[in-house]
């Protein structure tokens, strides 16, 4: 590569920006040694990795793999993130892909190199999304006929952005009738309010918008107030929080001992068929987690984990989880649901009681990790609380999430994924400037929050083999989203930066060719980059991509259909098809782990 290529540059930032997310947090997870677990592996971040794309920056990743479909639901077409958000949860599997490999090293296996790709990063994020469209019961159900694309995303009679939340339907309906909305038209807004979360589009009943409308944003905050309803206003305000991604405190030192356990001789670990950790096996063989998680954050950390290697046991209230009931179903559960919890087995439990807390803790005494991202205060009403988990086994990773841990006081709003965006920054830097700030209706930082939540387990683990002591790791929605780089004010994108229209679809330049315009003029025939949009009209998507390539200038093909991703020869390595046990299309582990040799 040639040294001070504005090209080359460019192409750098997009991966530098994996790679520093990754090397921050394990920058944090080793607390500047590695002292007990061995060297740190040899790692690597590529950009199309096992995906047969020609480009593979931040830009063109979220193109090829659906981000960018996702994210532009809610406002008619493709549109990317205008931050480094998949190289940011890129980053962040980087991290977890070392850790796991120092933990194994640490249990007695061999040196592991380890590669993940912003391809297979992106291909993670849209998970549920890409389940949902390869199963054969199909979102459009959920919708009402009409539009269906719209922000959840309300306006108040001084123009004031808002952001509305509830889970509770009573408190949906209490809030709109108070603002003087028929309970007729508050109900016909209830399914697409919280099946957002999964269609990525909020199609609101106009009866609603106007409501809100006709009022000042203080009558819109007390009718909030009233029924429960969070209504917080959206910022122009792209700063991140000060925020430290997670936070690990030791347990109690456990009754006897008067001083903290004594580092021991890391042993091999017996892996499930017998055995210990060797090669061919993956490197979280023989750890053993206990997850009481719900929607997206909790179960996304116990799911990657999972993949990791990890035997991952969920913990269900009598009758199992009712999101498993939540279209689209295939196979008799949600695919949604089953895409982010396949492979974990389950006991069923009402923690409500004494032998339901009995059980969870028979399960705890045997594990290395408890995982659960249950509303505040749960966990002590329960009486499942760190302390009373520490009790009965002193070595447990206890590894919590919420939506806003303390950042926003003691009574925060409700901890979901679009408030989480607001409180961090993101709704007005996920979109450029020009456009209103509003939240991403994808879920970025359920999704970015999960995979903070599992790294903070690791590193709970990673100490743990050093000090044979257990540790309590918290972390939070609005950590995730702090992780996040983005500039002091909104981007203003270029007309060569966003997905260009061609005969048959919708092209995205790659970071070479955005910034060499003259030459993508000359390439594609037209009289100036000015002209450049026009002149791809002409032709289809695949005669410009040759084209390009053949000059140098290599892009994508934007995404517009999710389920023809399961059968894109070129994503064949890195999407696993639907089957007879999982009926539906879902995203290949996104780490390579091979054996170091001498």
């Amino acid at each position: 590569m040639e040294v001070g290529s504005p090209a080359v540059s460019e192409s750098a930032r997009t991966a530098g920006t994996a790679r520093a997310v990754a090397e921050e947090l394990l920058g944090r997870t080793l607390d500047g040694a590695s002292a007990g677990v061995g060297d740190r592996p040899q790692w690597t971040v590529g950009g199309a990795g096992p995906v047969g794309i020609d480009a593979g920056d931040e830009r063109a990743a979220q193109a090829a793999c659906g981000v960018m479909e996702v994210h532009g639901r809610a406002t008619g077409a493709p549109a990317p993130l205008a931050v480094d958000y998949v190289s940011t949860v890129t980053g962040v599997l980087a991290a977890q892909g070392v850790t796991a490999a120092l933990l194994a090293r640490a249990r007695g296996r061999g040196p592991l190199r380890v590669g993940t790709s912003l391809a297979q990063g992106a291909l993670l994020t849209v998970t549920q999304y890409l389940a949902a469209a390869t199963a054969a019961d199909h979102d459009d159900e959920l919708l009402p006929p009409g539009n269906c694309s719209g922000l959840a995303t309300l306006v108040t009679a001084e123009g004031v952005r808002v952001e509305v939340e509830t889970l509770d339907p009573t408190a949906w309906a209490g809030f709109w009738r108070r603002l003087g909305v028929t309970s007729r038209a508050a109900g016909r807004g209830w399914l697409p309010f919280q099946s957002r979360f999964g269609t990525a589009v909020c199609p609101l009943p106009g009866e609603l918008r106007a409501a809100v409308l006709a009022q000042p944003l203080e009558a819109v905050r007390q009718a909030g107030a009233a029924h429960g309803v969070s209504v917080v206003e959206i910022g122009e305000t792209t700063l991140p929080p000060r925020l430290d991604p997670w936070s690990i405190a030791p347990a109690p030192v456990p009754s006897g001992h008067a001083s903290p356990l004594l580092p021991a001789v890391p042993m091999p670990v017996p892996v499930p068929g017998g055995g210990t950790v060797g090669p061919g096996v993956l490197p979280l063989a023989g750890v053993r987690v206990v997850e009481s998680a719900r929607r997206v954050q909790g179960p996304m950390a116990g799911h990657v984990l999972r993949m990791l290697g990890a035997d991952v046991v969920r913990v269900e209230p009598p009758g199992g989880d009712p999101q498993r009931a939540l279209p689209p179903v295939a196979g008799g559960c949600s695919v949604r649901f089953s895409a982010l919890n396949h492979g974990k087995s389950v006991v069923e439990a009402d923690l409500t009681t004494r032998r339901g807390r009995d059980a969870v803790g028979e399960l705890v005494a045997g594990a290395d990790v408890f995982l659960h991202n249950w509303a505040p205060g749960k966990a002590r009403e329960l009486l499942l609380d760190a302390d009373a988990l520490h009790a009965l086994n002193p070595r447990l990773v206890y590894a919590s999430a919420s939506g806003f841990g303390t950042a926003l006081g003691p009574v925060p709003p409700i901890g979901t994924d679009y408030l989480a965006q607001v409180h961090g920054g993101l709704a007005a830097a996920l979109r450029p400037a020009g456009e209103a700030p509003a939240p991403s209706l994808m879920t970025v930082t359920d999704v970015l929050g999960g995979l903070v939540l599992a790294q903070a387990a690791l590193a709970g683990l990673l100490a743990c083999e050093r000090t044979r002591r257990g540790c309590r790791a918290r972390s939070s929605l609005i950590s995730a989203a702090a992780l996040v780089p983005r500039p002091g004010r909104r981007i203003e994108p270029g007309p060569l930066d966003l997905p260009l229209a061609t005969a048959d679809g919708l092209l995205q330049l790659g970071v070479e060719a955005r910034l060499r315009p003259q030459d993508v003029a000359r390439t594609v025939g037209a009289a100036g980059a000015d002209s450049v949009g026009e002149r791809l009209k002409a032709c289809a998507t695949d005669v410009w991509l040759a084209e390009l390539r053949s000059a140098g200038l290599p892009s994508v093909a934007v995404r517009t259909d999710l389920a023809g991703l399961a059968a894109d020869p070129a994503f064949a390595r890195a999407v696993l098809p639907p089957d007879a046990n999982l009926p539906y299309a879902r995203p290949a582990a996104p780490w390579t782990f091979t054996e170091e040799t001498a």
